[in-house]
């Protein structure tokens, strides 16, 4: 991450803005990209003033929902099989047991998962295509999916910005303190996910909800109408 910021720092704003949009946009069409990482180092920078931190959150949120479309289009398009041949390319970020826990997510909680799969490592780079490919509508996904991704842009770019600012006049290299905040960042993910993945295992279990080898038949929308898998064009 301290390499990264570095890197960063080299570059003239208008790159760093479109690097953040760019990698955050193909992340969220399902290609595993450090795109938190780059969010998180931009938004350290614009502490010290080398990028505007309104820039940075805009571009963030402009890549994460278009980026999120893209992957939901050609998750329509391509359904499963998509899936499976990204488990295979990407398996320890895309594997049959990730995608499994994406699944759930979705069959528990429809468009809400696109909303908070933003804030989470593993649904972040699998809302769009997963969403796609269980034919949610597009103007249900299109709403979570604006809101999550500007309340993640947004709030993570002036969080770590304020924080910045006020590591400055502690910390001699502020790189240390992004250093910290990402590593927290990324155990609370990881926690949030094993927490939530465990209850919806154990809800499902005792409501009787089964999933099946390929995947869930069908997926909860937010306003409790089923979504079929297949039967929405």
């Amino acid at each position: 991450m301290v390499d990264v910021q570095h890197w960063l720092s080299a570059l003239p704003p208008g790159v760093v803005y479109l690097i953040v949009a760019g990698v955050i946009g193909v992340e969220s069409m399902g290609v595993p990209l450090p795109g938190e990482i780059v969010l998180v180092s931009s938004a350290l920078l614009a502490a010290t003033g080398v990028v505007e931190p309104e820039w940075v959150a805009s571009a963030a949120a402009f890549g994460a929902i278009v980026g999120d479309s893209v992957g939901y289009a050609v998750g329509r398009r391509g359904g499963r099989p998509l899936l499976a041949r990204l488990g295979r390319r990407f398996p320890k970020h895309l594997g049959p047991a990730q995608l499994a826990r994406a699944e759930q997510s979705f069959a528990r909680y429809g468009v809400w998962a696109v909303f908070f799969g933003r804030f989470v490592a593993l649904l972040r780079i699998l809302a769009g295509p997963l969403a796609g490919a269980l034919h949610v509508p597009y103007r249900r996904f299109l709403l979570a999916n604006a809101a999550g991704g500007l309340v993640w842009a947004f709030g993570t770019t002036y969080l770590l910005y304020s924080v910045g600012k006020a590591a400055e006049h502690w910390l001699k290299d502020i790189s240390w303190a992004g250093l910290v905040l990402a590593v927290l960042a990324g155990l609370g993910s990881t926690w949030w996910l094993r927490r939530r993945a465990h209850r919806v295992a154990s809800t499902d279990s005792a409501s009787g909800v089964e999933v099946a080898a390929d995947g869930p038949s069908a997926a909860v929308a937010s306003d409790g109408d089923p979504v079929r898998a297949g039967n929405e064009h």
